[in-house]
């Protein structure tokens, strides 16, 4: 019996990395989406991964990693977990990099996100995921050039989520907010647990992921207990 597949575009170390692994120890046919596909190596002999280098900023490359995907095996959960951003004050801004920030954490989302459609409206079920980030609902001062394209990304999986909930297929879009611990950051002092736990956060994904449609959760906020809002 063939596998499901699942696509995490923006991949790298931790998040993607605990989602990769999690998905994979599930059953998942993982492949996995970066523009250096060369960091994910270990990964990938790890959990038996394929991985397409792409820049989901760009159409053509975008529908060549779901045309590899289509070779693993049926879709049945897309992540997209690329960003982009550009900090700075207002007046200082480069706006090429802005551009930039826009193409690969919003437009990049579209492109993914029409791609994952297509295919799962064919299958006629699964699941699209949107990572996003405190920025999604707060713009910080100096902060233009990321809140942007997380707004942007949180608007389109709005807008998704009510055009395909009535298809059968589950859009998500999951707010980030703190900052989430790395392998030197947990060396970190007390409180434990400041930092979000990679590995919880793909935990949360999968069981959005096994929701039954009778209560599909559209957005979920994740932040540790020390952190405020």
């Amino acid at each position: 019996m063939t596998s499901n597949v699942a696509v995490i575009a923006g991949a790298g170390s931790g998040l993607s990395a605990s989602l990769a692994r999690l998905l994979a120890g599930e059953g998942f046919r993982v492949v996995l989406a970066a523009r250096n596909i060369e960091k994910l190596g270990a990964l990938q002999t790890q959990i038996g991964a394929q991985a397409v280098a792409t820049d989901v900023s760009d159409p053509a490359s975008v529908e060549r990693l779901f045309d590899v995907a289509d070779r693993a095996g049926p879709l049945s959960i897309v992540i997209f977990n690329a960003s982009g951003r550009a900090r700075g004050p207002i007046t200082e801004l480069d706006p090429e990099a802005v551009r930039q920030a826009l193409l690969v954490g919003a437009y990049g989302g579209f492109l993914v996100g029409q791609q994952a459609a297509r295919r799962l409206l064919a299958l006629g079920s699964g699941s699209i995921f949107f990572t996003g980030a405190t920025a999604s609902v707060k713009g910080f001062a100096g902060s233009a050039g990321f809140a942007m394209p997380k707004f942007g990304l949180r608007g389109l999986a709005q807008s998704m989520a009510r055009e395909l909930a009535p298809k059968n297929i589950h859009v998500a879009h999951f707010i980030i907010d703190g900052a989430i611990a790395s392998a030197t950051s947990g060396q970190e002092s007390e409180p434990q647990d400041r930092r979000l736990s990679p590995d919880a956060i793909a935990e949360a994904y999968l069981s959005i992921h096994r929701q039954q449609r009778s209560a599909w959760t559209w957005e979920m906020e994740l932040r540790p207990w020390v952190e405020t809002f």
